[in-house]
């Protein structure tokens, strides 16, 4: 009896207080419980379930009914102009003119020929600009007008040493330049 008993004792004192004897008895025991379940669930059947996957893609919506996305390409809408006002293309036309201005302009002028067909913002930022600095080029093609919305459009003019680019705005019906970007060839 004393063999036995000190097995038993060896087996709670030292097995089952080590790292490894608490694995196995967590894993009889994570194994008893799936057995016993197994045993009480019955049989299973193998049509139950999502057991392979479905021959065709499973869909919520209509495939016939078109896009459904948040982000859609809409047809531009046209730049709408006051009566009597200057279109966008217009505005562009007189602006670049005036931009390309010339050897001969002073900045005054140049600033004073550029305000009404400015934004405040783009006034402001042309403020300190010497027209000397803008290139000596020449438009080689009608403007091509870019509509955005009713009041936003970007206009493109060709010159003879690259492209540039307006963005005009129109928040009271009358066409202004707010941005201008070169992009030279």
């Amino acid at each position: 009896m004393t063999e036995m008993r000190r097995a038993i004792e060896s087996l709670f004192t030292r097995v089952l207080r080590s790292r490894i004897g608490i694995a196995v008895a967590i894993a009889l025991l994570v194994f008893g419980v799936i057995g016993t379940a197994r045993l009480v669930a019955g049989p299973s059947d193998a049509g139950s379930g999502l057991i392979s996957a479905p021959r065709e893609p499973i869909t919520t919506i209509d495939p016939h009914e078109g896009d459904d996305g948040v982000i859609a390409t809409l047809v531009p809408q046209s730049p709408k102009t006051l009566p009597g006002e200057l279109t966008p293309e217009e505005t562009a036309t007189r602006f670049t003119t005036f931009w390309l201005g010339g050897p001969a302009t002073t900045a005054e002028k140049w600033q004073a020929d550029l305000r009404p067909l400015s934004t405040p913002g783009l006034t402001e930022k042309l403020a300190g600009v010497d027209p000397a600095a803008v290139p000596m080029v020449r438009m080689t093609a009608q403007p091509t007008v870019r509509p955005r919305t009713e009041a936003f459009t970007e206009v493109l003019i060709p010159l003879d040493a690259g492209r540039l680019r307006l963005e005009l705005v129109a928040p009271d019906g009358r066409w202004l330049v707010d941005a201008v970007d070169w992009e030279r060839e």
